[in-house]
């Protein structure tokens, strides 16, 4: 039987804890869906952390960087937390990753375990939605010179420490001066994370499908400080004015100990995440169950 994808790479996280299986569990998932890979017609692989957690080691194991220079697609068991970590270290190779979730569905891994292999056969065989996500490009500058850089998928958040009070950020877009906003941070957020800590700070949920971003202010000074959608063609700049204890988030890369004038300028990436899901898929179709939209109801 012929395969779109002759060379998947099996990755995964695997603690306990409710983004990961462990143990002899994980073994026995990741055995199971790579027999089913295999009688696909598949030759398949392991990246090189999953098969040290697991003990996997029948199948030949692959770096990161490997599987972006080898493998036609990534097979990632996990939560969204999971994807998100190797969707940015995968996006600049361009290779396609599908997400398989052992407990809820994610917002982007959104294959149970339990139905893997009636739905990823049509899928192997080139029956698939794709759904390209853009990347942040995060700098911190200091002095004139930049001494930290990240790539995010879901968001940045510059915000107070745990027992500091407000901060005080000048925000720019696009060299325009926006406004000096305090409050106990900011977040910056792509559509995949406008579902994220932006949903819970009161931002509005974007449609992948949108080329902009959300400006969230955390619990702002000012109550007429609302979130506001922008368009990601705009470079964002947030400086930090006043505040002690600041500190920048880029998914869950952090950069603490933020000084005054410190600032994090946030562009588009030029690369894009690349999931697939099945065929039929729909955002809408997601939010309904991540959501539980309509729930008591036809």
């Amino acid at each position: 039987m012929t395969t779109n994808f002759r060379h998947v790479a099996l990755i995964g996280k695997y603690q306990a804890s409710s983004s990961g299986l462990s143990g002899d569990t994980a073994c026995q998932a990741l055995s199971g869906i790579a027999a089913f890979l295999t009688r696909q017609g598949c030759t398949v692989s392991v990246e090189s952390g999953t098969a040290a957690s697991t003990g996997l080691d029948q199948y030949p194991s692959l770096s990161v960087d490997d599987i972006g220079a080898h493998c036609d697609l990534g097979l990632v068991v996990g939560g969204d937390g999971t994807m998100l970590g190797i969707g940015r270290q995968l996006a600049r190779h361009g290779t396609p990753l599908i997400g398989i979730n052992q407990g809820r569905l994610g917002f982007i891994t959104d294959i149970p375990l339990d139905a893997y292999e009636h739905t990823l056969t049509p899928m192997l065989h080139g029956e698939y939605e794709e759904d390209l996500r853009p990347l942040m490009h995060a700098r911190v500058v200091r002095d004139e010179r930049v001494v930290f850089e990240a790539l995010a998928m879901n968001d940045v958040v510059v915000n107070r420490g745990a027992t500091s009070g407000m901060v005080e950020l000048r925000v720019e877009v696009g060299g325009q001066l926006v406004a000096n906003q305090r409050a106990d941070g900011l977040i910056i957020a792509s559509p995949t994370g406008s579902t994220a800590y932006a949903l819970s700070a009161g931002g509005p949920m974007l449609h992948p499908s949108i080329p902009g971003w959300v400006l969230v202010p955390i619990a702002p000074h000012t109550l007429s400080n609302r979130p506001i959608v922008l368009a990601d063609a705009n470079e964002v700049a947030v400086e930090v004015v006043s505040g002690r204890d600041v500190s920048a988030n880029f998914d869950m890369q952090s950069l603490a100990s933020l000084l005054h004038g410190d600032r994090i300028l946030v562009k588009r990436s030029e690369h894009c995440v690349r999931f697939l899901h099945p065929q039929g898929w729909n955002y809408f179709a997601t939010l309904r169950k991540k959501l539980r939209w309509n729930e008591g109801g036809s």
